[in-house]
């Protein structure tokens, strides 16, 4: 009977994206949604913002990172991602809390779409005003 690899978990929000992390020891592979990461999120962009919780802590290379990550548009997902690992690496070493939080890794952005009110085409915007 085989042990199994201890995993650590985390969960991630941004907009309407959630993400569940599961980090292992290994040698940095990281895939999202079984696809592998280059290919789930293409820009540089993107991926050196969900990288930014591994590097900042000087663990790259170290665990292999599977990511299921769910709703939203791609910008929402990688922040959900980003999360999710600050999380995960929290409960890896408590240690590297002081650097993630300084950098704010571990706070949920909270900023959702504001919903569009009745009577108008938009949250905000109205028609335009005719007095005759």
């Amino acid at each position: 009977m085989a042990t199994k690899l201890q995993e650590f978990l985390g969960t991630g929000r941004r907009k309407t994206s959630v993400a569940r992390v599961r980090l292992a020891a290994g040698e940095g592979k990281i895939t999202v949604n079984g696809r592998a990461f280059e290919n789930y999120f293409p820009t540089d962009n993107l991926r050196g913002l969900v990288l930014r919780p591994l590097t900042l802590t000087e663990t790259a290379g170290k665990f292999n990172v599977r990511i299921n990550v769910n709703g939203g548009g791609p910008v929402g997902q990688a922040g959900a991602s980003r999360h999710g690992i600050s999380r995960a690496l929290l409960q890896v070493d408590a240690n590297l809390r002081p650097a993630l939080k300084k950098d704010g890794l571990l706070t949920r952005d909270s900023r959702m779409k504001e919903r569009k009110k009745y009577g108008q085409p938009g949250a905000r915007k109205r028609f335009q005003f005719s007095k005759r």
